[in-house]
């Protein structure tokens, strides 16, 4: 047994509106353990990025419950710090404000540090996002990949037990895409404490590249969990021309374009 630090038990979520109720989530069950990275992957309009929600706080359950090492969530908190597909940055301030502003906000709920402090731990982790020579500029001056980076540098410098992702590469292009896949890696892998990773896709490549794990949703629910046996990193080219990695892709495939469509068109998801 892993050392659990996520449990979702029969999580149910559905939207009231006027006369219309809308199930978004249906009887979810999943325990995610501490340092593992999953990947929930299903097709647009599934549920994923509501499940996220949910696991962030912002978002609680019509019925069942989300637990984070043993305690019901009922709000954010500080041992989880979001990635979204939007950078999510402040236009006025500097990539170091950006990272620093968020680390002080974060200590008010924990051990109040300087702002001197502050800007000291932004500058480390703009260090490991290799973004020191751009510290100084604001968002609008810096590319699309390099805000994300601002963004991803600005979550790790939280200091959180947990990261939910969600879709943080989807307006990239391949190139950049690529890069920031082996740098969000590299940031886990390097970890003294790993930590534990929920990361949002559409894109199957992306979640074998990334994950210990793949949860596959259908509209509503969980439709399969797939382990990813391999050594890491799944994209060196002796993984990805072993016939293990060819078995598991086929079976991946399968699952999402064959065996969960039927189910996918009968709750009327988009694919």
């Amino acid at each position: 047994m892993g050392d659990a630090v996520i449990e979702i038990k029969n999580l149910s979520l559905s939207y009231k509106s006027e006369n219309t109720t809308y199930e978004a989530l249906r009887n979810i069950n999943l325990t995610i353990n501490r340092g593992e990275f999953i990947c929930i992957v299903g097709s647009s309009g599934c549920g994923k990025s509501t499940l996220l929600s949910v696991l962030e706080g912002l978002n609680l359950p019509t019925s069942g419950s989300v637990k984070i090492n043993g305690q019901e969530v009922t709000g954010p908190g500080v041992e989880r710090a979001v990635v979204f597909q939007s950078y999510s940055l402040f236009p006025w301030m500097t990539a170091l404000e950006n990272v620093a502003f968020a680390v002080r906000e974060n200590s008010r709920k924990t051990t109040k540090i300087t702002k001197r402090e502050s800007f000291d731990i932004a500058r480390t982790f703009l260090s490991r996002v290799d973004l020191t020579a751009f510290e100084d500029k604001l968002p609008g001056e810096l590319s699309g990949g390099m805000q994300q980076c601002v963004a991803i540098a600005r979550a790790m410098a939280c200091n959180p037990e947990i990261l939910l992702m969600d879709e943080p590469f989807g307006a990239l292009d391949t190139k950049i895409r690529d890069n920031l896949q082996g740098l969000i890696l590299k940031l886990w892998g390097e970890e003294e404490k790993k930590k534990t990773v929920v990361f949002v896709t559409h894109d199957l490549n992306e979640a074998v590249l990334l994950a210990d794990r793949i949860v596959f949703m259908i509209p509503k629910q969980i439709y399969s969990i797939v382990d990813i046996n391999l050594p890491r990193p799944h994209s060196h080219p002796l993984v990805k021309e072993s016939p293990e990695y060819k078995e598991l892709y086929q079976k991946l495939l399968r699952l999402f374009y064959n065996d969960s469509l039927e189910l996918i068109y009968d709750e009327g998801a988009n694919i």
